[in-house]
């Protein structure tokens, strides 16, 4: 009788944990826009632009720390990651001009770079055997949704008696205190087949492949998306949703403001996302993962059309969170499953980095470009509709995707 190997191992576990504290401090950032806004008097583009390259070093940090870890280990990436991270958060609090938020917010980008999704998802997908491989994925980025569920509120929570500033050293603590869990982290060494392909050779093949170009290419607009919405969305809502019915149910929940709607929106975003993204884990062992692929960004463009289409009410956003919710993340098991399948798992941490950084560029472009529309019309409105544009050509461009192992083809 053969014998199943168990989906959740102390890689599994770990990895989700560290993910989960990494996204949950990352996903706050936008909470932070008014505040940090109104205490020097910036313009909304000042603190937009830091968190916008934020996540444009953390697109160019992820190919970086995949390459560390395949040469030097899994832990050893992560442990610079977390220090990073740490440093990052620390100097912030000392931040009192743009530019020095700005230039810190490359230490925080490169840190969510060591301690994100290219890192841990390359060890998780070694550490798992095939049948679990597409869910053990899956699982991890709903770690990820974990921290967004818990991070924005955690930080509106804590903004209510203790300044900004101390929230990002105790945000830094928290980063740190994942590193006592790296002892339980041990993943398989890698094959004697894929040893014997170097680096070099495997990123000759990829970059000659046409569909790895269009998995880069496609993974544009996930990024703008999720980075526009993390972002601008609480600041969004807070300025631009219709009043909050005090008889009504989010009233008598303890939401009387506008601004607290808008943190739970990011927090409804990450708990509607761990339904859709182990939705799409499981399917991603049963379906063609470009098709699903397709599909999420089609969905999406009709949820973000007909959100701004309609007057923003409290219930248009928590239905919106919702809707996107269960897309939110459901690209990330499916599309670095994708690169795995194809390219093998030997160097899945530098490959799906690389196809990150596009994700990374359109995560830029959303949030740099959010601060500078609304200072220029005082809204969100052509922007948003970017995004939707952006989600359309995503859907088109996995169609022709050749969804064979790069091996099967070269023979």
């Amino acid at each position: 009788m053969e014998q199943r190997t168990p989906l959740f191992t102390p890689v599994l576990l770990v990895g989700c944990a560290i993910i989960l504290v990494s996204f949950a401090i990352r996903a706050s950032f936008g909470v932070f826009q008014i505040p940090i806004a109104n205490e020097f008097g910036w313009l909304r583009s000042e603190f937009s632009m830091a968190i916008a390259i934020q996540n444009l070093a953390w697109g160019f940090g992820q190919p970086i720390f995949g390459a560390i870890a395949e040469k030097i280990g899994d832990r050893r990436a992560i442990i610079m990651g977390a220090l990073v991270y740490a440093a990052g958060l620390v100097l912030s609090s000392f931040a009192i001009t743009p530019e020095a938020h700005q230039l810190y917010e490359v230490l925080v980008g490169f840190g969510i770079a060591g301690t994100g999704f290219g890192v841990i998802l390359a060890v998780v997908g070694r550490a798992s055997s095939d049948e679990n491989r597409s869910m053990s994925l899956a699982i991890v980025t709903v770690a990820g949704s974990g921290g967004q569920v818990f991070g924005a509120p955690i930080a509106d929570w804590m903004l209510g008696f203790m300044t900004w500033q101390s929230t990002f050293v105790i945000f830094a603590a928290a980063i740190l205190a994942t590193l006592l869990l790296l002892p339980m982290m041990r993943a398989p060494a890698a094959s004697k087949a894929e040893l014997e392909e170097s680096m070099g050779q495997i990123l000759r093949k990829a970059f000659r492949d046409p569909s790895y170009t269009l998995i880069f290419l496609g993974f544009f607009s996930c990024g703008y998306q999720l980075s526009f919405v993390t972002a601008h969305f609480p600041a969004m809502i807070t300025e631009m949703c219709g009043a909050i019915d005090p008889s009504g149910m989010l009233a008598s929940a303890g939401l009387s403001t506008t601004s607290r709607l808008g943190a739970l929106a990011i927090s409804l975003i990450g708990l509607a996302n761990i339904a859709g993204t182990l939705a799409a884990g499981w399917l991603g062992n049963r379906y063609p993962k470009k098709y699903l692929l397709a599909g999420i960004y089609t969905a999406r463009t009709l949820i973000g059309a007909m959100f701004i289409l309609m007057p923003i009410t409290p219930t248009s956003v928590v239905v919106f969170s919702l809707a996107m919710g269960s897309l939110w993340l459901a690209t990330v098991p499916l599309t670095s499953g994708l690169v795995a399948h194809i390219y093998s798992l030997r160097y899945m941490g530098t490959l799906y980095g690389i196809v990150f950084f596009s994700h990374q560029l359109g995560s830029f472009l959303g949030v740099w470009l959010g601060g500078r529309m609304y200072d220029a019309y005082g809204d969100y409105t052509l922007v948003w509709w970017v995004g939707v544009g952006v989600g359309a050509f995503s859907a088109i461009v996995h169609l022709p995707i050749r969804e064979r192992p790069l091996s099967e083809v070269a023979a």
